[in-house]
């Protein structure tokens, strides 16, 4: 390292503990201080509170879910959101984002990440229903439990300050983890924080977290989250699908779908959903609708197969469209391919109860539909 590059560092250093020292020597005893906390759930929101807990500081949280990254997402997080509430002792408000989220994702003001992650768009929202809250209980802040550069899109020094613009939130977010690595914020410089006892971690890793559940005595700290399901490849390809092909709005119901089976392009007008297990064949019958098409084998096991519409059907192609979408749940069937086998197709809108007796599908037939 070169001696200017050797200066520079040394000076940054200095001012940064120039500024935690004057920060620290205006700290004061206010025990009337209430915050709220962005609680996932997950390691990194549940440290950030406990940090600020720590300083004598009331906090209340408030737990975001979405169609696709909540508490609860499927992805295996383990996250128990109330469960860390309750045993942080805070009290938790819960609030779920659906179609202004959808009418969101369709549309970004910032763009997506690596798949359909609106992230900074989906923060922008989170942010905003925390300021709600704030501003109910008379909180002085808001915390979270993000780190700088953990994630890419949303937790880079520009993206935290376009989300605390847009959301009119510009000095009143702490975030406990990465505190020392930014400048102070409002809480911090009123002396309501003290600075010194926040974090400066970076990055990835999860060294840093670690020993801090280690120092709160938190035994089995919960795993990194397995990501928002818009992150990954095969979800946002169903997502994008089902945006060029809706006619109106997708729906919640539209999106709950998308999560479980295997899909199928049929047409421009119509899509196949077809179960891999018991569990999912249960979910799609709840999940059905009353313009759906319900088909599933007879005699052989089979899966349950959902054929749905985004506009009124042709019914030049209504036969030829239920006879492929037999032949595909035919496919995932205990079949043979050179035999015939009866399926049942119901539509519970049009009073239709029928049987067709068809062969399934070559396994090369059956690729040209998938999503």
């Amino acid at each position: 390292m070169s001696k200017i590059s050797q200066d520079s560092l040394k000076n940054d250093e200095q001012k940064i503990n120039e500024v935690n020292s004057v920060v620290d020597s205006n700290t004061q005893e206010n025990s009337k201080v209430k915050a709220v906390a962005l609680l996932s759930g997950g390691l990194d929101s549940q440290l950030a509170v406990r940090m600020i807990k720590e300083q004598g500081i009331e906090v209340e949280a408030v737990a975001i879910k979405t169609p696709f990254c909540d508490f609860d997402c499927g992805k295996g997080c383990g996250h128990k959101v109330l469960e860390v509430a309750t045993e942080l002792d805070i009290k938790l408000k819960t609030v779920f984002l659906g179609k202004d989220y959808l009418k969101m994702l369709k549309n970004p003001k910032y763009g997506y990440g690596s798949g359909m992650n609106p992230c900074i768009d989906c923060r922008m929202m989170m942010y905003d229903e925390a300021k709600k809250h704030m501003k109910k209980i008379g909180a002085t802040f808001l915390i979270t439990g993000e780190v700088l550069h953990q994630r890419p899109m949303s937790q880079n020094s520009n993206a935290l300050s376009i989300i605390e613009k847009n959301t009119e939130m510009e000095g009143k977010v702490l975030r406990p983890l990465s505190a020392k690595l930014m400048p102070p914020t409002e809480p911090e410089a009123r002396g309501l924080v003290k600075r010194s006892l926040l974090g400066s971690i970076r990055g990835r890793s999860r060294r840093g977290q670690l020993e801090l559940a280690n120092n709160f005595g938190i035994e089995d700290p919960p795993n990194s989250a397995g990501g928002c399901l818009l992150t990954d490849p095969e979800f946002s390809k169903r997502v994008r699908d089902l945006f060029r092909y809706s006619i109106t709005e997708p729906s919640l119901n539209d999106m709950e779908l998308l999560k479980i089976g295997r899909h199928f392009r049929m047409n421009s007008e119509s899509k196949l959903i077809v179960g891999r297990n018991h569990g999912e064949n249960e979910m799609l019958k709840s999940l059905g609708e009353e313009l759906d098409y319900i088909l599933q084998p007879t005699i052989v096991p089979g899966p349950v197969s959902i054929l749905r519409f985004h506009d009124k059907p042709d019914l030049r192609k209504h036969k030829l469209l239920l006879e492929c979408s037999s032949k595909i749940t035919l496919r995932y069937s205990d079949t043979l391919e050179d035999r015939s086998y009866e399926v049942s197709i119901t539509n519970q809108k049009r009073k239709l109860n029928r049987r067709l007796y068809i062969r399934p599908f070559t396994k090369n037939d059956v690729e040209s539909f998938r999503i």
